[in-house]
C-alpha cells in the first residue's frame, strides 16, 4: 500500500492578517458551491488514485477552516472516507484560530473525527497580537487550547512565531514559556517572513516598520531550540517541535518524501514522480472542479537530480539523511562527491552523523538554507 497524505484546502477567512500571504478570502457566499467542487475533486481523483494507497492523514489547512460549521468539515471528511481507504487511526488535522470556536462547537469537532487541532496563535503578547492583525488575545488562544483539550483533543499544536519587530528573547520567552504551560504536544516556531504583496511587507519598504536583522532572528532561534529541548520538545524539522509520539504525521509525509493529494484553491499534489498544484482565484478552481473534476492550473514531471535534490534538503530538515536509504535509490556517487565537504560541515559542528544518518545539528539548523544550498 502506497501511504499517502490528504492536504484539504479553506479558503475563507473572517479577515486577512497583515503577513499571511497563503490564498484566503472573507466573503462567504460561494462556501456551498465550494463544497461542491472539493466532493467533485475528491471523487475524481479517487478514480486514479484509490486502489493500493492507504491515506494516513487528513490535514484542512487555510484560510480558517474552524470557521466553518463542524457539519460543513464532516461532509468532506465523509466524502474522503467513501472513496479513499483511510485508515482507521488517521490524523484528522484543523487548523484552529482563537475566536472562531468555544466549547461547545469544538466538541462538535471531536464528534466528526477531528483528533489533532493546530491553534494559530502566534503570540501571547497582546500588543504583538494587535500588530498581526489578530482577532483574539492571549486568553482567547490559551482557552482555545483548553476548549480542545476538554474536548478531548490531546494532540493539539500551537503556532507561533518569532522575530517580530521589537521582539527580544524575554518576549520571546514569555510566549514560549506559556505555550508550554499549557496541555500542548507540538510547537510550530516559525520565523517572521516578509512575503512579497502582503501589507505587512509593503508596510516595511515604505518605512513604517523595521524588522530585525539575521542576527536576533538566528540568536531567538538558537534560544527556541534550547529551551525547547529543556521541557522535553524535540526538534524533529528545522520549526517543528514535539514531545516524543506527537510529531505530525501529515508533515512528516511531506519531509519524508511521501505522496500526498491536494484538494481545494491552491493547494499542491505529489505522485513520487510529478508534482501539480490548482488554481488559486476562487473563481477559476469553481469553474474547472465543478465542470471537469479537476482544477489543475500547472505540473511538473522531476528529473532524477531534481527528485535526488529535493530528497536531500527534506530528509536534512527532518529526520536526517538515512545513507543506506539514499544509496539504494539513488546510488553512491552524491556521498563520494561530496565527502570532502561533509566532512568539512561535521568538523564545524554543523553536521552529526551516527547510525548511518547525516543530521544537523541545532547550530547547523540555525543556517540550513546556507547548508543546503552549498550540498546541492
Amino acid at each position: 500500500m502506497i501511504e499517502t497524505a490528504i492536504y484539504i484546502h479553506i479558503p475563507f477567512c473572517d479577515h486577512k492578517c497583515i503577513y499571511c500571504d497563503f490564498y484566503s478570502i472573507t466573503p462567504l457566499d460561494k462556501k456551498d458551491d465550494y463544497l461542491k467542487a472539493l466532493k467533485k475533486e475528491i471523487e475524481f481523483y479517487s478514480r486514479s488514485y484509490s486502489e493500493e494507497r492507504e491515506i494516513i492523514s487528513i490535514y484542512f489547512g487555510g484560510g480558517t477552516p474552524s470557521l466553518m460549521e463542524p457539519a460543513y468539515i464532516s461532509e468532506i471528511i465523509e466524502c474522503v472516507k467513501s472513496h479513499f481507504n483511510v485508515n482507521p487511526d488517521a490524523e484528522i488535522t484543523l487548523e484552529t484560530n482563537p475566536g472562531t470556536v468555544n466549547k461547545s462547537k469544538m466538541n462538535e469537532f471531536k464528534g466528526i473525527g477531528i483528533n489533532r487541532v493546530s491553534v494559530g496563535i502566534q503570540s501571547f503578547n497582546n500588543a504583538e497580537l494587535k500588530f498581526l492583525t489578530r482577532i483574539h488575545d492571549a486568553s482567547a488562544a490559551e482557552k482555545t487550547i483548553f476548549y480542545a483539550y476538554d474536548a478531548g483533543i490531546e494532540n493539539i499544536n500551537a503556532d507561533l512565531i518569532f522575530n517580530l519587530p521589537g521582539q527580544n528573547i524575554e518576549k520571546w520567552s514569555r510566549s514560549l514559556e506559556r505555550a508550554i504551560s499549557l496541555p500542548v504536544k507540538h510547537i510550530s516556531a516559525y520565523s517572521l517572513i516578509l512575503e512579497p504583496g502582503t501589507i505587512l511587507n509593503k508596510m516595511v519598504l515604505d518605512g513604517r516598520v523595521k524588522v530585525e536583522g539575521e542576527d536576533t532572528d538566528a540568536e531567538l532561534y538558537e534560544h527556541t531550540i534550547e529551551l525547547l529541548a529543556r521541557h522535553g520538545f524535540e526538534q524533529y524539522e528545522v520549526s517543528n517541535f514535539a514531545l516524543n509520539g506527537y510529531e505530525c504525521r501529515h508533515n512528516n509525509a511531506y519531509w519524508h518524501y511521501k505522496n500526498y493529494l491536494g484538494f481545494g484553491t491552491s493547494a499542491h499534489s505529489f505522485n513520487g514522480t510529478k508534482r501539480w498544484w490548482n488554481y488559486t482565484g476562487l473563481s477559476f478552481y469553481l469553474n474547472n472542479a465543478l465542470t471537469g473534476g479537476n482544477a489543475v492550473a500547472g505540473s511538473e514531471t522531476l528529473t532524477a537530480e531534481q527528485k535526488r535534490e529535493e530528497y536531500i534538503m527534506l530528509a536534512l530538515r527532518s529526520r536526517g539523511l538515512i545513507i543506506q536509504e539514499f544509496v539504494s535509490i539513488f546510488g553512491g556517487d552524491w556521498f563520494e562527491q561530496n565527502s570532502s565537504l561533509i566532512d568539512e560541515l561535521k568538523q564545524t559542528g554543523l553536521l552529526t552523523e551516527a547510525g548511518g544518518v547525516v543530521k544537523l545539528t541545532p547550530k547547523g539548523y540555525v543556517i540550513c538554507d546556507e547548508i543546503l544550498a552549498r550540498l546541492a
